[in-house]
């Protein structure tokens, strides 16, 4: 199992020479950095512990012009190496750089007190000592070791690789959720093999052939080769330092902070709804439409803060922010996020991605609105999965995931106990709704079949895929929510229409009066009824429409209808002739029924279009066994 740490801590107290006293290797890579000795950008090295654990280690620049960069490498680390200098303590940028690890939930860390070489007297090591547990008693971190290490002499370096092993045998595997991650941190070209982008992956693996896709930019592209620590791998796991060789792609075509992900498991935003952290030394209140800048993972964008419930956010205080993005980035539930002024350069707070796709911006003070970042932020599985399942439509426990941030077990587990509780239920196999939203959704399609029930009185119903449409459901969701729905005792299922059970088609007394004068003739003149325009002009066409939707007229073609006893005889008939003869002619119905051409031959045609007939030449034979 491979791990990532990063490197935390001030300019000049000796993170990069740390590392290459650990590893063997300059995380410096840039001539500018060793010309000016100080990180300018994010280094990479990595080694084997005394366990045999691999270690991937991401080394960050301390000094605040470089603090942007140092973002971009501390996302999706296992354990922090703080590294802070025996002879000057303390610093700026150890406060800012512990609290945007205290920000982004890091909880696992390991202190170097470094350079204690220039040390020589041991209380003053021992005060430095006593102040930096101070400081990390404010934060996640109080219960990291505090191991004081030289670079130059050696001394410490064992008691520092086995307090990393230790701290990092406490720290869990990272999930495979299926989805896998990899935030962009550094691209390049390779003569003879192309574009190679590296990251730290999380959320699933990743496979030599995959296609994948870089979003926010929907690039799609293959997966042509994997390495971690330079040596070549055909999958790579979650939580490693992974370098990948994309084809399809070049590499002017992307950049630090795009992700590379799995097609339809993440995409671009550029409004989200976050729960967020001001820092006490932010300095002033953060206001409504304040520009600030935003960092997740590698990527960066200059934002517009919408305050949710509060007029203004003090510093110290926690609050709800929609913040709108001036760039997509691709950003899914429980990312955590860094924000910072542009100017004056400060780090003010971060937090936690709630909703990375809301619908609209919010009213600010609505209660309901405030409700639900509450729920988003403190809820329980349970909670969380419920709020998934407001809208109005089925998921499946991957679309959960997805949605939530959680592992397939705790969906499973939330999903029981809310279907126990009677909150949830399948409405398809492995498709899950509320409670709450099919009642909301049956409450549409009862208001939307009440209108149409005004507006076309002697319609049975309305046709189904237009009450499909209106409700907005796939086909394959439509006809179980149908037979739910029935079964219910909410809906009616008359075949091709659906109406309101207590919807009955009634007709005026003058409407009565013609329909019984036209069955009279229908009845009359069985087998030469009249003409689909003269049923009409006598009848009306809404009323006519009506006797055909209740089965009481059958049509077969445009211009020719029967009586419904009537075409069922003329059936059947038809059959019998086709097994006593072998087949029938339009010229044999003709004579067998005493009618004219036009009536057997819109029969005959329509029975063919139904799968009764199928015409054979000039004959028709049957197409399926008779009842």
């Amino acid at each position: 199992m491979t791990h990532v740490i990063g490197t935390a801590g001030h300019v000049d107290h000796g993170k990069s020479t740390l590392v290459q006293a650990m590893t063997g290797i300059d995380p410096d890579r840039l001539a500018e950095e060793k010309q000016r000795e100080m990180t300018i950008d994010l280094g990479f090295a990595w080694l084997t512990l005394p366990s045999g654990r691999t270690v991937g280690i991401v080394d960050v620049p301390g000094h605040r012009d470089f603090i942007e960069n140092m973002l971009a490498g501390v996302g999706g680390i296992d354990l922090a190496l703080l590294v802070i200098a025996a002879d000057e303590g303390v610093m700026p940028q150890t406060r800012e750089h512990l609290a945007i690890l205290d920000l982004l939930g890091v909880t696992n860390a390991v202190v170097a007190l470094t350079k204690i070489d220039m040390v020589p007297d041991p209380e003053w090591l021992e005060l430095v000592a006593l102040d930096v547990s101070e400081l990390l008693d404010q934060t996640a971190l109080r219960d990291a070791p505090i191991v004081p290490v030289s670079a130059r002499t050696g001394d410490g370096l064992p008691d520092l690789l086995t307090a990393l092993d230790a701290a990092l045998g406490k720290q869990p595997p990272r999930p495979d959720l299926g989805r896998p991650r990899l935030p962009i941190d550094r691209i390049f070209t390779i003569s003879g093999f192309g574009t190679v982008v590296t990251g730290t992956l999380t959320g699933g693996s990743l496979h030599v052939g995959d296609e994948v896709v870089i979003q926010p930019r929907g690039l799609h592209a293959r997966i042509r080769g994997l390495q971690s620590h330079k040596e070549a791998i055909s999958s790579a796991q979650p939580g490693s330092r992974v370098a990948v060789n994309l084809s399809g792609v070049d590499r002017g075509d992307i950049q630090r902070g795009d992700v590379v992900t799995r097609p339809g498991t993440l995409r671009g935003t550029t409004l989200i709804d976050v729960q967020f952290r001001y820092l006490p030394d932010a300095g002033r209140p953060l206001q409504h439409n304040a520009e600030v800048k935003f960092f997740s993972g590698a990527a960066e964008s200059v934002a517009h803060v919408r305050l949710v419930g509060n007029r203004e956010l003090l510093p110290g205080e926690e609050g709800w922010l929609q913040l709108r993005l001036a760039q997509p980035l691709a950003l899914d539930k429980r990312d955590r996020f860094i924000l910072r002024y542009p100017s004056p350069a400060q780090t003010i707070g971060g937090g936690v991605v709630l909703d990375p796709h809301p619908p609209h911006r919010w009213r600010r003070f609505k209660p309901e609105v405030i409700a639900r970042f509450e729920t988003l932020a403190a809820g329980t599985p349970e909670d969380l999965v419920l709020h998934a399942l407001q809208g109005e439509t089925a998921l499946t426990p991957a679309d959960l995931a997805a949605r939530t941030g959680l592992a397939g077990s705790a969906i499973e587990a939330a999903l029981a106990a809310l279907a126990g509780e009677g909150q949830v239920f399948e409405l398809l196999s492995g498709s899950w709704m509320a409670l709450a939203a099919w009642q909301r959704l049956t409450g549409r399609m009862q208001a939307e079949l009440a209108a149409y029930h005004q507006r076309n009185p002697l319609r049975l119903g309305m046709p189904r895929e237009a009450l499909r449409s209106r409700l907005g459901l796939s086909g394959k969701l439509f006809q179980p929510f149908v037979q739910r729905a029935v079964e219910s005792g909410i809906l009616v299922d008359a075949g091709t229409a659906l109406s309101l059970p207590e919807h009955r088609v009634t007709f005026t007394p003058a409407q009565q009066a013609a329909i019984d004068r036209l069955m009279r003739e229908f009845q009359a003149q069985p087998t030469t009824p009249p003409a689909t325009r003269d049923a009409a002009a006598l009848v009306g066409e809404d009323v006519l429409a009506a006797l055909v939707e209740q089965g009481r007229l059958v049509q077969v073609n445009e211009d020719v209808l029967f009586d419904a006893d009537t075409y069922a005889e003329l059936v059947r008939q038809v059959e019998q002739f086709i097994e006593r003869e072998g087949s029938i002619t339009v010229a044999q119905a003709r004579d067998l029924f005493n009618t004219s051409r036009k009536y057997v031959l819109a029969l005959l045609e329509h029975l063919d279009s139904i799968g009764v007939t199928r015409r054979t030449g000039d004959e028709r034979v049957l197409r399926r066994a008779t009842r």
